[in-house]
């Protein structure tokens, strides 16, 4: 089974997800193991493991199963190694190209399903209202 794993990035996620917003982090579950992505200032990949449902810094919020892959272990990490080199830590944005992203990259090309709008839906909508936002928020990482 490919799970997405959501994580709580705020309290008031808890008001807000009611009306399909919220500010979240993901990671993608699979063969015991969540990888997600993360920001750092390097040239190298920021994509990481942790157990799963219990990503440092977060509040874990649900598991949505999403399907299943056909991969085993090997093949999988195979998988997400080559993935991986397409999200370096400094390249890290959080309107373009942050770890829900890189969750729904690695469950469409695993599954061919994509992840629930509403995980990524405030950086759609501050990517559509960026020119009201400060600039720090439009530049990468």
């Amino acid at each position: 089974p490919v799970f997405l794993n959501v994580y709580d990035l705020t309290a008031y996620n808890d008001y807000a997800y009611w009306f399909g917003l919220g500010i979240f982090h993901s990671g993608v579950e699979v063969h015991g193991v969540e990888y997600a992505f993360g920001a750092h200032e390097f040239p190298t990949s920021g994509v990481f493991e942790v157990e799963p449902r219990r990503c440092p810094g977060f509040m874990f919020r649900t598991s949505i199963r999403l399907g299943s892959t056909t991969m085993g272990p090997l093949q999988l990490r195979q998988f997400v190694e080559s993935v991986a080199s397409h999200y370096n830590g400094d390249t890290y944005h959080l309107l373009l190209k942050n770890c829900n992203h890189f969750s729904e990259d690695i469950t469409m090309r695993l599954v061919k399903h994509p992840i629930p709008s509403w995980v990524n839906r405030v950086a759609r909508i501050g990517w559509l209202c960026r020119c009201f936002l400060p600039e720090c928020l439009q530049l990468t990482a």
